[in-house]
């Protein structure tokens, strides 16, 4: 199982400029790679609490700074985009990192690119199903003829650059919408689930479902899946809950009262953070052994760990602690669980 980690370069500092956090977040994804992860996602956003609106430009310069690490969008927010130039971003991405660009894309759970590009949240869905559709045909065809709703068409069209020794890995990120789980099986996508609350067994259904669309769709029964947690490793955990928690809370009561959503209650942010809960928040052995058991209930191919709730120092030591500590003892525990 891969073992990485995700960032939307949330500005979390009193003062802390823009360009300091994604100077942070290339300082945190080179750390990621020294210490042997697999994967470092930057996730797209338009707001000011988060810096990374050019996930791409950001991996891009994660890939000067890295060797062997994954670069993964966390997502790019297909709906509102082009599917054309985000395809010949990620393809450029691949070239020069050595073939490890990873393209993930969602419909976006937070709705800000919508108004700024021009679309409209009526046509949420079939925007991202026709630019799914558009995406996975530049993939696999050249020329590309093709004609939509939502964008003028391409007749008999060349788009460069091109794939070279592999075509481009494309994902689906879905949040727990059936329909999205099953458009991602029966196109034989590989998925990433975010879980962000409640508890992880709640959502095994999905994975089943998913697994039964890869199944309708003749598709290959072992194509990659992966979870998305949010979590924070530590070794002193009253100092923990003090640093960790309430920037924790804030942050889901500032996008709650957008949304309306009650506060977190005590009781609720000691159940997510419980053995059954989904934020791992723990000494490493306590992330180690949530992970463990996550990997048992679904069978999943990769594990990716959202930080960046705190400061840059904090993110830093938690990411040290996850790959020093917790990456082994999970490593370790699958290896002796494999048919040899």
């Amino acid at each position: 199982m891969e073992l990485g980690l995700t960032t939307f370069a949330e500005i979390t500092e009193p003062n802390s400029s823009p360009g300091e956090r994604l100077r942070q977040v290339v300082a945190e994804a080179k750390l990621a790679d020294e210490l042997g992860l697999e994967v470092f996602g930057v996730g797209e956003h338009h707001r000011p609490d988060m810096a990374a609106s050019a996930p791409e430009i950001v991996l891009a310069t994660i890939a000067g700074s890295t060797k062997t690490i994954k670069l993964s969008s966390a997502v790019i927010v297909l709906s509102s985009a082009d599917p054309v130039r985000v395809f010949q971003n990620f393809v450029t991405l691949d070239l020069l990192s050595g073939r490890r660009a990873e393209l993930m894309v969602g419909r976006g759970s937070f709705t800000e690119s919508f108004p700024l590009f021009g679309y409209s949240l009526a046509d949420y869905d079939e925007l991202f199903a026709e630019k799914l559709e558009l995406l996975l045909k530049l993939r696999e065809d050249q020329p590309v003829t093709w004609h939509g709703k939502f964008r003028a068409p391409l007749d008999n069209v060349q788009v460069y650059p091109r794939q070279e020794g592999r075509p481009l890995p494309i994902w689906v990120a879905v949040g727990g919408t059936p329909n999205s789980v099953v458009r991602a099986g029966t196109l034989g996508l590989p998925m990433a689930l975010a879980i962000i609350g409640g508890r992880p067994a709640a959502f095994s259904p999905l994975v089943d479902l998913y697994r039964k669309a890869l199944a309708y769709g003749n598709h290959d029964p072992n194509t990659p899946l992966a979870i998305h947690s949010h979590g924070y490793v530590f070794t002193d955990e009253r100092a923990a809950r003090a640093e960790f928690l309430p920037a924790y809370r804030q942050t889901f009561a500032k996008i709650g009262k957008e949304r309306g959503w009650s506060p977190m209650s005590d009781a609720a942010v000691e159940d997510l953070i419980g053995p059954e809960g989904a934020l791992f928040f723990g000494r490493p052995e306590i992330v180690a052994d949530k992970i463990i058991r996550l990997h048992e209930l679904m069978h999943i191919d990769r594990f990716e760990l959202h930080v960046s709730h705190v400061d840059h120092v904090k993110t830093m030591r938690s990411i040290e602690l996850f790959g020093t500590e917790v990456a082994p003892l999970v490593r370790q525990e699958l290896d002796t669980r494999s048919p040899v």
